[in-house]
Formats: structure tokens, sequence, C-alpha cells
């Protein structure tokens, strides 16, 4: 009985940090063509000095692992940009209240948010072609994110976010 009530607890706190992964690509481009990469010298990701820095050494390592070069003269640039948001509530408490006389029936249902508003990120990845200036891949990661947790815990929610949209690259065609 206490594994089971183990296993349900681990089950609802790693729903609770879910990353959903969305992709989209040209599906004309030839993938094998694309072996070094760099970063635009100009990008902008929207985060913090320390979690950018964070984030592109979880990218280098995702690159790495796919065989990528990181190049001066690289066959593709990588823009990154980051967004915060308050995610709505999906928590509530439902009061009704009901009744009836005669055949005659009606009701009233009010639901009550419940909990902490939950922010969220999304970390999007675009790839562009460095000769054509063209967008390629692009590949979005959305979880969601406290801002007071230590570096620790924001190293690893970063590397697991780029591990899962890297997951995508090169899609199966």
């Amino acid at each position: 009985m206490r594994s089971i009530i183990i296993i349900v607890g681990v089950l609802f706190f790693a729903s609770c940090n879910t990353i959903r992964v969305n992709y989209d690509y040209d599906k004309n481009t030839d993938f094998t063509n694309y072996s070094t990469y760099n970063y635009y010298p100009d990008m902008d990701t929207g985060l913090s000095p320390l979690d950018a820095k964070r984030l592109l050494d979880a990218v280098n390592a995702e690159m790495q692992l796919k065989g990528i070069r990181f190049s001066e003269d690289p066959d593709f640039f990588i823009n990154i940009e980051s967004n915060s948001f308050q995610a709505p509530r999906s928590n509530t408490v439902g009061v009704g209240l009901g009744g009836s006389g005669r055949s005659v029936g009606g009701g009233v249902s009010v639901g009550i948010p419940v909990g902490q508003p939950k922010l969220e990120r999304e970390i999007r990845f675009d790839f562009v072609d460095a000769k054509k200036d063209e967008l390629f891949w692009q590949g979005q990661g959305f979880s969601n994110f406290k801002e007071n947790v230590s570096p620790e815990t924001r190293e690893e929610k970063l590397h697991a976010l780029a591990a899962k949209v890297f997951s995508k690259y090169p899609p199966k065609q």
C-alpha cells in the first residue's frame, strides 16, 4: 500500500512539471546539409544572463550529442527567444445550488479558483540557414517555472527543456 502511495505521489509531482513541445519545419529541407551552427550575435533570449548561459550550455550539449559542431562559419544560426506568462488556473472547486418543485427545476453553479496562479515559460528555438537567411526548423518548449528556485534546479529544468525540444530534431520525414 505504501509503495502505491509513493508511486501516485511521484506521478502527481511529475505531472506538475510536464514539458510540452511543439515544432515545425520546412518539408523541403535536407537536414543532412546542416552540420555546423552558431548563435545570432545580437540574440536576446529574454532570460537573465545566468539562465541564458545555462540554456546555451544545454543547447551546446544537445547539439554535440547530435554530432553538430559549433563553428565561426556555420551552416545555420540559432535564435532563442523566451516569454514568461501567467498560466490560467485550471483547478476550481464547484459550488452548486439546485432545487425543484412541482416539475420545475433550476440550479446555479460557480467555479472558485483554487491555488496559486502558475508562471509558465515558453522558449522558442529558430534554426535559420546561414546562406539563404531562411527559417528551416522551429521548436518551442513550454513548462511551469518558479522564479525563486536554486541555481541547480534552474539548470536541471533548462537542460530538460532543451533535451525534450531537440529530441524532435531532425524531424523524421
